[in-house]
């Protein structure tokens, strides 16, 4: 954990892991698009961007990192609540 790509997706993953075992062992009936693949482009996302981050490429991580987060919120709604209308 040397580089704020390692703390910034190591954070992400962690909410994805967070999110998962809630959804997961929840009683509730979960959306039927919510799907374990979905999970694992997720922590693919930030397993690359912290790659490329790592390199030395900010123009192509920093993008990558906020089309995860994208692609979180997009996708797996892990805040049903918001936006409130």
């Amino acid at each position: 954990m040397e580089t704020p790509y390692d703390w910034i997706t190591v954070g992400i993953f962690a909410g994805l892991v967070v999110l998962f075992m809630q959804r997961s062992t929840s009683d509730q009936v979960q959306d039927e698009n919510d799907s374990i693949w979905l999970y694992l482009g997720a922590g693919l996302g930030c397993a690359v961007a912290n790659y490329i981050g790592n390199k030395g490429m900010h123009f192509i991580a920093i993008p990558l990192i906020l089309a995860t987060l994208g692609f979180i919120f997009y996708y797996l709604k892990p805040l049903k609540s918001w936006p409130k209308r």
